[in-house]
């Protein structure tokens, strides 16, 4: 009898010891790594496209999965702040203030620079003006009388094309008048192409990189050459332009990532900043960080 029970109790002690073992073994495996595992990233909705292009290569290409939540940039800072991810993908840096948090939390914040954007003025198609003046923009931003613009629409309040602007006419608000705000770039698209005499403000990706439910209203409106402040001349948000700092709304996109370890944040902010990344920007039209090299292939014969 003892001997069976001897026999039992070394029988289960092996069992455990394996259950374990496979435990700690799965453990590992879903263990994120830089190329590995599961991720949510904070955008900028004006960039989305750009970054749902992004992901859907690295996924394509690593054992990853993304989890893309496009918000505006004061709702991407406010979530971003409390932890609910700790990548987020913003057309700014952090500033002193959002440094110093994280620094509380001994965390010190990884910023990559991975390309530039535009800001985009759009117009209907059958307003025969496709310039326009930064000047009587900042203008009618602060609540001056401009005749030739009769108003502005935003794809949301807290917007960061509303951010650059207020801060580029140094205001803390637009004012109440003859100013539209919506919930997407898709809407200031579809409100601009059937409404005449107003300007759009949206990324210019959602031109570059249209969706499904835009497509068709891009042959409704015109895209405006914007005159820089004490400039006289006007410039196209095209990547040329960007290249040559000519365009006077460009603006740097950055991933900012706080994870504190060695994640998937890393992993993807390196991808963003190396060749397959920045062809994939240079391909969508905006400015990559470091422009992408090209291969000749020089034949003794033809």
């Amino acid at each position: 009898m003892r001997k069976i029970f001897l026999a039992l109790t070394v029988f289960f002690i092996l069992v455990f010891g394996l259950f374990i073992s496979c435990k700690q073994s799965d453990s590992k495996q879903d263990k994120e790594t830089i190329i590995k595992g599961k991720v949510t990233i904070l955008v900028d909705e004006t960039v989305k496209p750009l970054i749902e292009d992004q992901i859907a290569v690295f996924e394509s290409t690593y054992n990853a999965k993304i989890t893309l939540v496009a918000k505006s940039e004061k709702e991407l800072l406010q979530s971003f702040l409390k932890d609910t991810s700790g990548i987020v993908i913003l057309s700014r840096p952090l500033d002193s203030t959002e440094i110093k948090f994280f620094e509380r939390s001994k965390i010190k914040p990884r910023v990559t620079k991975f390309a530039t954007d535009a800001i985009a003025f759009i117009s209907n198609s059958k307003d025969t003006d496709t310039l326009v003046s930064l000047k009587d923009v900042v203008s009618f931003i602060k609540g001056n009388a401009v005749s030739k613009i009769k108003g502005l629409v935003f794809d949301n309040p807290n917007s960061s094309t509303v951010r650059y602007l207020t801060d580029l006419a140094s205001v803390k608000d637009l004012p109440q008048k003859d100013v539209y705000s919506f919930k997407s770039n898709e809407e200031v698209v579809q409100f601009v192409a059937e409404n005449q005499g107003m300007i759009g403000v949206i990324g210019v990706n959602w031109l570059l990189q249209p969706t499904v439910k835009i497509k068709d209203y891009l042959t409704n409106i015109n895209v405006l050459n914007v005159e820089g402040l004490n400039k006289k001349s006007y410039f196209a948000p095209t990547q040329n332009n960007l290249a040559e700092g000519t365009y006077p709304l460009a603006r740097d996109l950055f991933i900012i990532n706080c994870q504190g370890t060695s994640g998937l944040g890393m992993g993807f902010a390196s991808f963003l900043a190396g060749e397959i990344g920045q062809r994939i920007v240079l391909k969508s039209g905006m400015l990559p960080a470091s422009i992408p090299g090209r291969k000749i292939l020089i034949k003794s014969r033809i």
